[in-house]
């Protein structure tokens, strides 16, 4: 049976919509109506519903948030700042996909249970066709900041929450998500929430801005805004284009005011400003920019991509003596391979090896042979002269082996590299020439190879898929990366993937006992990538600064029986072999664990291990 309040929404929710067109006013702004009105004619939607939303199972979130890594680790710094700023009026923060679904949060420990009872929760779903109206689907709906206040929500489940929410656009003007700003209760007045909706379209322009950023590393950009000073730290206008002129991305803001001012996009950034203008803006401080209400904005040039974030070798005495292996071979000018399962770490180890070899510092460049569609690896690979082919660049372009020259290239799943380009490759690793398409002339270029993949290439050559003579070529040197569920220091890997993501999380998480066993005895089939995944999950559910098993994926606690009596433990056996090891030295085995010596000592005593140095 509804309460009171929630029958006296359904019966508001009724009457409006009955008597919409006979009433000169309705108590809802246009935005809400036509959403409740949809709603009810669209999506059939009962107002008196009182269930929570759809929550997603643990492994179709991992999906989600897989796809969204890049997004969730560009925001994730400006939506913990967001929380710091509101978690004293106990309000939650909510980060959507463009589908409306919560791959990250953050929300204080003492109102979590209270956030999770209202939905307010990783993995819900908020799309309107199955909640009705709320602030996500508003958003999404809209493409606009918006304030979904208490009763302005479609079903009686959410009428005591108020949720300010914005989107956030890639470079392209797609959307990439939604900032959302909930909380339980809140006072009736909707204009109280109106600081609260301007942190949150702030936040999203934060994390608008940064994506851009990262997306447009190696072109032109303009930074622009009405104050010289906060053209570098603050901008508010982005735009990028390449070394032909060609506007490639614009954030939303500049995107709204050229719509605004001219009514289309324009396609060279030579329509929007003289050669002269860019020259002046950046070869100075900013500039103010002509035809743009008075603002001013600075150009910087192109930049290389950052490396990736590299995760540490820790401490495998076996991936330890194959990287000390791996230079000798590289200093000595051979090609290495790199073999081991998806996610292993192939790309780390390649990184690691480049910056120990006497080729440091140069550059280190990188192509995946399985993630550029076959008729572009080759351009990518070989580069291309001006007019090459139809489509091309007016100025041609240099392609990877040339950016590699006296340094190191690393090529990404080379198993999945085309025959015709093998024998392209071959000749260029023989002679040591490169020659783009169209061109003429050979270029000479001083590169060292690293190659990865996790396929057998000795069984594609037999099987005609690889050239015998590349292969020869490429396994000077073979390395075997182990996958996780064999390397000796998963502790340690542990520890250190948690600590990331839980600074990340902005959190500080230790492990329970029964979570540590559960992620020694899982035999991770998707290694590194995987457990990083599960980390990060388990820091954005876990409570009260500690991770329990329960806030592990399901496939993890399925592998984790209860330890028989007698029986050692994953951890257990962990510290007993690391102990005997290095000849039980406390510290030694401490340090192969990565863990202080203070953890190590509590860990045996945990575990009754008799220590023959403790004895009396």
């Amino acid at each position: 049976m509804l309460a009171a309040n929630s029958r006296a929404h359904v019966d508001c929710v009724s009457r409006v919509l009955k008597n919409v067109d006979r009433q000169p006013q309705v108590p809802v702004p246009p935005l809400i109506l036509d959403s409740w009105r949809r709603s009810v004619e669209l999506y059939r939607l009962d107002p008196a519903s009182q269930q929570g939303p759809r929550i997603l199972s643990q492994s179709l979130l991992n999906e989600c948030r897989e796809r969204a890594e890049l997004f969730l680790r560009i925001a994730s710094d400006a939506v913990a700042r967001l929380h710091e700023r509101v978690r004293g009026a106990d309000y939650c923060v909510l980060l959507t996909d463009a589908q409306g679904r919560t791959i990250d949060y953050r929300v204080e420990s003492s109102i979590r249970n209270d956030c999770r009872k209202a939905g307010l929760y990783l993995g819900t779903c908020w799309s309107e066709g199955e909640e009705g109206t709320c602030g996500v689907a508003a958003v999404l709906t809209s493409k606009a900041p918006v304030t979904v206040h208490k009763r302005d929500h479609f079903r009686a489940a959410f009428i005591g929450l108020t949720c300010s929410a914005a989107p956030v656009f890639d470079p392209t003007g797609e959307l990439l998500g939604v900032v959302d700003v909930s909380a339980l209760q809140s006072p009736d007045d909707r204009r109280s929430q109106h600081l609260i909706r301007q942190l949150v379209e702030q936040t999203a322009r934060e994390i608008e801005n940064a994506f851009f950023m990262h997306s447009a590393q190696g072109h032109w950009v303009m930074r622009a805004h009405g104050t010289p000073g906060y053209v570098e730290s603050q901008p508010d206008y982005l735009l990028a284009w390449d070394g032909d002129g060609r506007l490639l991305a614009l954030n939303s803001l500049a995107r709204q005011h050229l719509m605004q001012r001219d009514g289309r996009l324009p396609g060279h950034i030579g329509e929007l400003f003289d050669p002269d203008q860019l020259r002046r803006a950046h070869d100075a401080s900013a500039q103010r920019l002509a035809g743009w209400g008075g603002l001013y904005g600075r150009v910087s040039a192109p930049q290389r991509r950052a490396p990736a974030r590299l995760l540490k070798l820790a401490q495998d005495g076996r991936i330890e003596q194959q990287l000390r292996l791996a230079i000798r071979v590289k200093d000595c000018n051979l090609a290495v391979l790199v073999q081991g399962e998806t996610g292993a770490g192939k790309e780390v180890f390649a990184r690691q090896l480049h910056r120990q070899s006497l080729r440091g510092d140069g550059p280190f460049v990188t192509l995946n042979c399985a993630a550029i569609p076959e008729n572009l690896i080759e351009s990518e690979l070989f580069g291309y002269v001006a007019g090459a082919f139809t489509g091309a660049s007016s100025k041609g372009m240099q392609g990877l082996l040339q950016q590699a020259d006296g340094g190191t290239l690393f090529l990404d799943e080379i198993g999945d590299m085309p025959l015709n380009l093998q024998t392209r490759l071959l000749r260029v690793l023989a002679e040591g020439e490169v020659a783009p398409l169209g061109a003429a002339r050979r270029q000479r270029v001083d590169i060292q190879v690293i190659c990865a993949t996790h396929r057998d290439l000795a069984a594609m050559v037999s099987e005609g898929r690889f050239r015998e003579d590349l292969y020869f070529r490429l396994a000077n040197a073979r390395f075997e990366l182990p996958p996780l569920r064999e390397r000796e220091d998963r502790l340690a890997l542990i520890q250190q993937m948690l600590g990331e993501e839980a600074a990340a999380c902005g959190v500080e998480v230790v492990l329970a006992d029964a979570a540590l066993e559960a992620l020694l005895v899982y035999r991770w089939p998707g290694n590194l990538r995987q457990m990083r995944q599960v980390l990060r999950y388990a820091c954005a559910v876990s409570e009260g600064g500690q991770v329990r098993l329960e806030d592990l994926p399901q496939e993890l606690r399925a592998n984790c029986a209860p330890a028989a009596q007698g029986v050692s433990s994953p951890a257990r056996q962990m510290l007993l072999d690391a102990l005997i090891r290095h000849r039980w030295k406390p510290a030694d085995a401490a340090r192969a664990l990565g863990i202080s010596r203070a953890t190590l000592y509590r860990r045996v005593h945990e575990h009754c291990i008799d220590m023959p140095r403790m004895k009396p």
